[in-house]
């Protein structure tokens, strides 16, 4: 490897690394929901669903805070863990919700979302999470958006992008400029995990899907995966491995 490269490599790497070794900071504790910072404009709540398959499964989602506004990321998988961070940012963190984002139909996404409906605040999702979430009697989003959309959270500008199919048809990720965090929903797995729920992924396209994210944000530093710990870029390199060769 030619020394410039390596510099640059090994720069990056330090970068990604130094971007997970800041203290992540847990804010928010309750038997249903917790809240941790992990960068200074972002969060992850984190709420559990009983399911039949996997049993009690914990739920990771995004929000985003900045100048007094904040952008929620799938809701929490409930709608008494959603009173409670609709609780915590309102009077707690003194924030206007200006919006939340369910990332794909499944019910880990909005099922809360009836929460934030009742307290007008605005829902966003693709036009696909939208169809899907409606023919599924799930509560169901608001606005919708077909391949990309920008979100505000005071100065912090999130960008939404649907870039193919994986977990579902639908899914698609949020990324944080400011931050260099993407939220990959369920589409992305922490590391160790196995396959999870496939009864609505396109398994052939996932890789490929995954592929198009890292090219699309390649100055991700911190990757928030549906379900489980976060962490850096390997998360992408891990899911795109899991599914490389079923395309």
């Amino acid at each position: 490897m030619k020394p410039f490269a390596f510099i640059t490599l090994l720069f990056f790497t330090i970068q990604h690394h130094s971007a997970l070794s800041q203290e992540i900071e847990l804010v928010y504790n309750s038997e249903t929901l917790q809240i941790e910072q992990i960068s200074p404009n972002t969060f992850v709540h984190i709420s559990y669903l009983n399911t039949d398959d996997f049993g009690k499964v914990s739920c990771n989602g995004m929000i985003v805070i900045n100048d007094g506004e904040a952008l929620v990321f799938d809701t929490p998988a409930n709608e008494e863990a959603s009173a409670e961070l609709l609780d915590w940012l309102e009077n707690d963190q003194q924030t206007s919700v200006k919006g939340v984002v369910a990332t794909h139909f499944h019910w880990d996404c909005l099922g809360g979302l009836n929460e934030f409906h009742a307290k007008g605040i605005p829902s966003y999702a693709s036009y696909k999470t939208i169809k899907l979430a409606k023919t599924a009697g799930y509560p169901t989003p608001e606005n919708g958006f077909k391949k990309k959309m920008k979100l505000q959270a005071g100065t912090t500008t999130v960008i939404n992008k649907f870039l193919g199919e994986g977990h579902t048809k639908d899914n698609f990720v949020a990324y944080v400029s400011s931050d260099h965090v993407l939220f990959g929903g369920c589409m992305i797995k922490e590391l160790g995990a196995g396959n999870g729920y496939l009864g609505d992924a396109n398994v052939a396209a996932w890789s490929s899907t995954v592929r198009k994210v890292k090219t699309t944000f390649p100055e991700t530093a911190i990757v928030i995966p549906g379900h489980g710990k976060i962490g850096g870029i390997e998360l992408l390199d891990y899911t795109e491995e899991m599914f490389r060769g079923k395309d």
